[in-house]
This record gives C-alpha cells, sequence and structure tokens, in this order.
C-alpha cells in the first residue's frame, strides 16, 4: 500500500505540472524539454555505461538541446522557410561523431557512434515533436492536440492494466515483457477509442472528429504507445537494467514513463499532418 500510495501521488503530482507546462507551452515547454532530454540522456547514459559501453556524454547533451531548439516554430517559418534544421543538426551531430571516431577513435569506435547516435534519435529528436505539436496549427489549438496523445497513452495502459488483468491470457511479447497480453492491448485501444471519441466530440466542437477518425487516431496511437512501452523494455532487457532510473518515486525513471509517449507523440503528430492536413 505504501508503494502503491507513493505512485499514485508521483503520478498526480507529475500530471499537474505536465498540465502547467502545456498550458503556458510558449514560454515552459522548450526549457522543460531541455532539463527533460538532459535527465533521459542521463539516465541512457548510466545504463550504457553500467554495462561498459561507451558514448559520447557531452556531445550527446550539446546536440540534444540543439536538435529540441531547432525543434521550435521559430525554425519553421520566417527566414527559415524551406529548410529542415531538425535534419541538417541532425546531419551535422552525425557528421561530428564520425570525424571525432577517425581523429581519436580507441578501441571501440563503431560502438560509441551506433549507441550515441541510437540515443540522439531515440530520446532529443521524438522529443522535438512535443514542440512541434504544441505549436500545431498554432499555439492555442497546440494545447488540445498534444493533450489528446498523453490522455489516449494513459487510456491505453489503463485499460491494458485492467482488460489483462481480468481477461488476459495470450502473451503479447512473452520474451521482451512477460506481462503483457493480447486481450489487454485490445483493451487498451477499445479504452483509448472510447475516451478520444468523447474528448474530440467535447473538445473540437467547431470542427468534431468523425467516428472514424478517432478509431484510425485510437489504433495509430494505442499502437504506438504499447511499441514505445515494449521497445523501452527491449532497451532495459539488452541492458541489463531493471529501471533506466531512480528519479520518480513508485515508478523508476523518467524513461520508463516517458517511453509510451516518445512514440505516441510523433504519431499524433503525423495523424493530423498527413491523415487530417494540420489539424
Amino acid at each position: 500500500m505504501e508503494s502503491l500510495r507513493t505512485r499514485v501521488l508521483t503520478s498526480v503530482v507529475g500530471f499537474l505540472v505536465v498540465l502547467v507546462v502545456l498550458w503556458f507551452g510558449r514560454v515552459l515547454l522548450l526549457p522543460a524539454l531541455l532539463v527533460l532530454s538532459t535527465l533521459a540522456l542521463r539516465e541512457f547514459i548510466g545504463m550504457c555505461e553500467r554495462q561498459d559501453l561507451d558514448v559520447r556524454r557531452r556531445s550527446l547533451y550539446v546536440g540534444g538541446a540543439a536538435l529540441l531548439v531547432v525543434s521550435h516554430p521559430y525554425f519553421q517559418g520566417g527566414p527559415w522557410v524551406g529548410i529542415s534544421w531538425r535534419e541538417v543538426t541532425l546531419a551535422v551531430l552525425l557528421g561530428y561523431f564520425l570525424i571525432m571516431e577517425v581523429i581519436s577513435p580507441g578501441e571501440r569506435p563503431l560502438e560509441r557512434v551506433v549507441y550515441s547516435v541510437f540515443a540522439m534519435l531515440y530520446i532529443p529528436w521524438l522529443l522535438g515533436f512535443f514542440l512541434m505539436l504544441r505549436f500545431l496549427p498554432d499555439g492555442d489549438s497546440g494545447f488540445a492536440y498534444l493533450l489528446l496523445p498523453l490522455i489516449a497513452s494513459f487510456a491505453t495502459d489503463v485499460g491494458g492494466f485492467f482488460f489483462g488483468h481480468f481477461f488476459g491470457r495470450r502473451k503479447l511479447a512473452p520474451e521482451v515483457s512477460p506481462g503483457k497480453t493480447v486481450e489487454g492491448a485490445v483493451g487498451g485501444l477499445i479504452l483509448s477509442f472510447v475516451i478520444v471519441f468523447a474528448l474530440t466530440r467535447l473538445a473540437f466542437v467547431n470542427r468534431p472528429w468523425s467516428a472514424y477518425d478517432a478509431l484510425l487516431f485510437s489504433l495509430l496511437v494505442s499502437s504506438a504507445s504499447q511499441l514505445g512501452d515494449l521497445a523501452e523494455s527491449l532497451i532495459k532487457r539488452s541492458l541489463r537494467a531493471k529501471d533506466s532510473g531512480s528519479s520518480l518515486p513508485g515508478h523508476g525513471g523518467l524513461l520508463d514513463r516517458l517511453d509510451a509517449l516518445l512514440f505516441a507523440v510523433p504519431v499524433t503528430y503525423l495523424f493530423l499532418t498527413v491523415v487530417l492536413g494540420g489539424g
């Protein structure tokens, strides 16, 4: 019970903090993501180093911050129109990693490049979609759009837990996450659809989503959310870590809470821009 109370209290406080950051997104979101990226990279680097895997620590922190900064809408308009600064920055970072290994290769140069580039793509690159979604199509509507994948992921988690607990029989990915079941995954999708459909009817009164849009969104985001969770479980299993860290009482590390959203938010951005044409 003590562990459960700690877990619930951490979740409530965390959710309130997230709401404040999203609401004041124009001012707070970029600094919050910079802190989040640094802490999450620190957890990933720590898991690697405990297994004697080498990464470029300082380059990851600086490069991750640069990737987030150029994800800000300021770099998508004005004098920057037509230039994808995220891709430019990523290409420069990749070139930098390779050049540094040529200059000073050490014992395991390929390992250092592979794990450093993966960390860059997995954390700051995907976190950049939070900024892009928050300002889509503008700074006001983006609040609701960014809230959607958070709520859909939470609904997927809750639905998956209860459906899996009461009806779970068939394992979803026993080698990666033995506790997850096919029935739980379906239950998470169903609850996600119900909540998303209700929210889009209430929140988007000027342009309510159809049942088809809500179902497609739920299918994509719920699947992405569960895939993100499984992907982080695979990373932890590969790096022989039970949790990514211990920064969140009752939950483990930041990556343990971010894992689903790192996939769900980019899928939401792609859904809104490709399927719905910008929301």
